[in-house]
């Protein structure tokens, strides 16, 4: 079988996950990076054994040899590039969040719909072996009909700082960045129900705490302490036309004692937790039971989940099937985070 030629475009931090996860796959050849920066794309092409180098995302794009792209970029050239390389008849892995705003995730996925080529959206905690096993358990039934869940990301000290904390190239904080990967991945374990309603609130109460000493974190490549303009931490109840809902509460900076990575799912016959470890909650002959699978790992394989996406992408490609995580799913998340910024700002709750 041809291999499929990848083209990576933009090589900071999250890049490695997709450099090394090509790398890794026997039917994918690593062709091209792209970056700003021509020094990073360099150095990321000489470690991960790619060819070519670009420092302008249209060129790679004209290269008729390249098949397939990742958009490992700021939040704000996503919809951008993934219609380019649409439209440039190139397959597209677009990191979340899928974009900004409702209008530019209808625009990508009209640019699907017109060129025929597949999007998958980087939601990578589908991926995760834990998270696909639960989903199988899911689909057979041992839940029942899951109506209630809660999901918190919540970081103390955790600003990233740099284009993370400017609204403008990120289109939002905590929630957009963090919470996005949770609210995601309960949704997707509810089956995907159709989001009716929104009640938020967003608060920007601390800032950025750069003040704060002994205590590190992870910092933006382009870091400035003097740069801010995201909420500090969001929460929010989404309701669907099934009658489920979702409660969510995300931060990256909040005065609690520890950070807090909680996934909970509740059905009728059953309930299961994914963070912080993998937990299943049933009944037998009238008795409460806690299972905990035999698993690989515990928790969030990063590493594993980011090689099962890159491994779907590629094998979607060759197949021609749509992948877990499409551009409709996109949209629709992407209907979530607004809404729940409008009902944060305007302080009611929003129909969607």
């Amino acid at each position: 079988m041809k291999s499929i030629n990848v083209g990576v475009i933009g090589t900071g931090s999250i890049s490695a996950m997709h450099l090394q996860s090509y790398e890794k796959h026997a039917n994918a050849n690593l062709l091209a990076v792209c970056d700003l920066n021509e020094e990073r794309a360099q150095r990321a092409a000489e470690k991960y054994g790619a060819t070519k180098v670009y420092t302008d995302y249209n060129e790679l794009l004209a290269d008729p040899e390249i098949d397939a792209v990742s958009i490992c970029t700021w939040n704000n050239t996503h919809a951008e590039i993934s219609i380019a390389a649409l439209n440039a008849g190139k397959h597209v892995l677009v990191e979340k969040p899928l974009c900004r705003t409702v209008e530019e995730a209808l625009q990508v996925q009209e640019a699907v719909k017109s060129s025929g080529k597949l999007l998958q959206v980087g939601f990578v905690r589908r991926y995760d072996p834990n998270a696909q096993m639960l989903r199988e358990f899911a689909d057979k039934g041992e839940f029942g009909d899951i109506y209630f869940a809660k999901a918190s990301s919540v970081r103390r000290l955790g600003n990233p700082g740099g284009w993370f904390s400017d609204i403008e190239r990120s289109g939002g904080g905590p929630l957009i960045d963090i919470g996005v990967h949770v609210i995601d991945l309960c949704w997707y374990m509810m089956g995907r129900p159709k989001p009716v309603s929104v009640s938020a609130n967003t608060y920007r109460k601390l800032g950025n705490r750069s003040n704060v000493r002994n205590l590190s974190f992870y910092k933006a490549a382009d870091y400035d302490a003097e740069k801010n303009t995201v909420e500090d931490m969001a929460n929010a109840m989404i309701r669907f036309e099934n009658g489920a809902s979702l409660l969510v509460d995300v931060s990256f900076t909040l005065h609690s004692k520890e950070n807090l990575q909680s996934v909970k799912l509740y059905g009728d016959k059953g309930g299961f937790e994914i963070d912080p470890e993998v937990v299943i909650v049933t009944e037998k002959h009238d008795t409460i039971i806690n299972i905990q699978p035999q698993t690989d790992n515990k928790g969030f394989d990063f590493n594993a989940a980011f090689q099962s996406e890159v491994d779907h992408f590629i094998s979607s490609i060759e197949n021609g099937t749509a992948p877990l995580s499409p551009v409709e799913d996109g949209v629709e998340i992407m209907k979530i985070l607004c809404g729940i910024y409008e009902s944060a700002e305007k302080g009611v709750e929003v129909l969607l």
